[in-house]
């Protein structure tokens, strides 16, 4: 394990020395025209811009639109705090306003975007082995940002080039952009770096495009079906299932990902390139790559008074938000005996947590009083349109709460809230259970690998009860739960799934403001963007 003066080495390393594109066979003194190869920490400065534009967002804003609009948890306020204007309400019922500060991230993926084409564009047609790699990196890259728009928005342009700035830009069918990502992978597949260390530790490497292959594949179904409203997961066809087992197999053929991490070491904050389950993840450090929160949602909204233990078993001089109430029904998954997931989640009475994130047998004193989360979320009455729960002890420990990114409490205040957790992206995990639901779809089955067999060795590592039949896709779907909360696949799943439009918590039929049109697949195009683009139109339903 990484303490965290090794982790901010290595981050500041990743971000500014290594940010080179890996392809650690090559000619260093070939020529260049623009941007000569013998300056190799040139070029790799010129790459790091290319990396990191998706970092605020995903420690932020996309994880409460991800988190709120999925069945994982309700967007809570107290007494009119933390309402701001019904943004983390407006996704819990599906209400979604093109104003929403959280949905707004729009635009950090499209500078994500032109940092790549500037890359491409200055490094211009020069075929040796260096600057091959580095456009394919940027390509991939580019294809990922693309992805975010698109699985989020729909239809959005395909940026393929730098564009004046009067250079009017318009935005193509989701299944285009479905297309352009997959060519823009396949393509750069053969110059991309096989290697997987601490070189390419939060950039692009072969793994981390065929790992975004599986998603576009497993999704192929959603993403080019058309009017988004028509899809269904019952009758719409994938015809990219086998290819999808393809880029599964050749991930968990190649030997450098496995499962021997335990599930909790995962996600604390002194994880990093050491975890073998990660293929892809955003590097987050509370000095140096600022900007992961999810702690800072996810706690008891009073852990600033006085008490002696904040944040379960740090002292804070700082507030947190704690608007995270797990949805009842989602709580309800973590009941399996044995199943390491459980300890992730935090629900009933509260006890302070060691330095690591485990309970001792210290209850947690809050006003007098041992704290215990309700799994049940009670709003004050009247509190329906805001879903405030009240702005008391008794609001404020509604909803069974996260615990998954367990922040390092000794440094956690100290660094205005900043996380020092990596943010997995794509694990291996994913790739197993993927390859699973694909088969179960209809892919043809390789390796003798069975829906059960890779179903189980989910169940194995977390030391859950193991399966004994073929999963159905609703065990599938919840598993993925399981796994993968907070780490914001689940509304993705949910779609691909058919159960986006089901009721759980607040999301009721008859509840205040809830909206079950299926247009609330994709997101609004934000407001700010629309100002920026006259001749767009916003999305159906909005």
């Amino acid at each position: 394990m990484m303490n965290n003066d090794i982790k901010i080495t290595l981050v500041t390393a990743i971000t500014i020395l290594t940010a080179s594109c890996t392809n650690l066979e090559v000619d260093v003194k070939s020529k260049y025209t623009a941007y000569p190869a013998e300056s190799e920490v040139a070029l790799e400065a010129k790459m790091a811009d290319v990396y990191y534009a998706f970092r605020d967002a995903l420690g932020n804003k996309y994880n409460r639109v991800q988190t709120f609009s999925s069945d994982e948890a309700a967007g809570l306020s107290f007494n009119g705090d933390y309402y701001d204007g019904a943004e983390n309400v407006n996704p819990t019922l599906h209400n979604f306003k093109a104003e929403d500060s959280p949905a707004g991230y729009w635009a950090d993926l499209s500078s994500g975007i032109t940092r790549c084409n500037k890359v491409i564009d200055e490094l211009g047609e020069n075929t040796d082995n260096l600057t091959l790699s580095c456009i394919a990196s940027a390509r991939a890259m580019r294809a990922f940002y693309h992805f975010i728009l698109m699985d989020s928005y729909g239809d959005t342009p395909i940026l393929a080039k730098l564009y004046n700035e009067d250079e009017a830009i318009e935005r193509s069918p989701r299944k285009e952009v479905a297309g352009f990502i997959e060519k823009e992978l396949l393509e750069s597949l053969p110059y991309l770096s096989k290697e997987n260390n601490a070189a390419t530790y939060g950039k692009p490497n072969k793994w981390m495009a065929e790992a975004l292959l599986v998603k576009l594949y497993i999704n192929w179904g959603v993403y080019t079906c058309g009017d988004i409203a028509s899809y269904d997961a019952a009758s719409t066809a994938n015809g990219k299932l086998n290819d999808c087992v393809k880029y599964c197999d050749e991930i968990i053929g190649c030997g450098i990902f496995n499962l021997n991490d335990a599930y909790r070491s995962k996600f604390m904050y002194d994880n990093g390139v050491h975890i073998a389950d990660f293929i892809y993840a955003m590097p987050y450090d509370r000095v140096n790559a600022q900007g992961m929160y999810y702690g800072r949602y996810r706690t008891f909204r009073r852990i600033d008074d006085g008490v002696p233990t904040g944040y379960y078993g740090g002292k804070m001089v700082q507030s947190c938000a704690g608007i995270m109430g797990m949805n009842p029904e989602f709580a309800g998954l973590f009941s399996l005996e044995g199943d390491e997931r459980n300890a992730a989640v935090l629900g009933g009475k509260v006890f302070v947590h060691n330095l690591a994130g485990e309970a001792t047998t210290e209850p947690y004193i809050y006003n007098g009083g041992q704290l215990e989360f309700t799994k049940s979320i009670t709003l004050v009455a009247g509190g329906e349109e805001q879903l405030n729960a009240g702005a008391d002890p008794d609001g404020w420990r509604q909803g069974y709460r996260s615990i998954k990114f367990y922040p390092n409490v000794n440094e956690y205040s100290q660094y205005s809230r900043n996380q020092s957790n990596d943010v997995p992206i794509f694990r291996f995990a994913d790739v197993v259970l993927t390859k699973a639901e694909a088969i179960l779809r209809g892919a043809t089955a390789t390796n003798g690998d069975t829906p059960q067999s890779l179903f189980n060795q989910i169940r194995n590592y977390v030391h859950a009860p193991s399966l004994g039949h073929a999963p159905s896709l609703q065990e599938l779907l919840d598993e993925r739960g399981r796994e993968f909360f907070d780490e914001n696949w689940r509304r993705n799943d949910m779609i691909r799934f058919g159960t986006f439009e089901s009721e759980y918590g607040f999301h009721k039929r008859g509840f205040s403001n809830a909206n079950f049109d299926k247009s609330r697949r994709i997101l609004p195009v934000p407001q700010g963007v629309l100002n920026e683009n006259t001749n767009w139109k916003q999305n159906p339903g909005y």
